[in-house]
């Protein structure tokens, strides 16, 4: 650790202010984030988030594809139950596909 001389120390103080003001500012855009995740978000947002048209969105509904609760015309999504979604549709790697192969028992014919 460096030693600051008496010249030093207001500048050590004032980039010390601005390092733990950035952290908060994080810390605080982290615990809006989990409190978002749960409300529930219309269905332009939901587009948005997913990068979909709204169009191709009815679709998914219509064809029972993606989470949506309904309350009378309209639209609700939860970004949680979204993300769960997106997880779900993931394909295995290569990898992945033959170490699942390997720990299927072979039957002896």
């Amino acid at each position: 650790m460096e030693i600051l001389t008496f010249d030093q120390q207001p500048k050590a103080v004032s980039e010390l202010l601005e390092k733990v003001s950035k952290i908060e500012d994080i810390l605080s855009h982290e615990n809006n984030v989990d409190q978002d995740i749960e409300s529930p978000i219309s269905i332009q947002q939901a587009s948005t988030f997913l990068n979909l048209s709204i169009s191709t969105l009815y679709g998914k509904v219509c064809r029972r594809e993606i989470p949506v609760s309904k309350q009378g015309k309209r639209l609700y999504f939860s970004r949680s139950e979204l993300i769960e979604w997106i997880r779900a549709g993931r394909k295995r790697t290569i990898t992945e596909v033959r170490d699942a192969v390997t720990l299927i028992p072979r039957r002896h014919k």
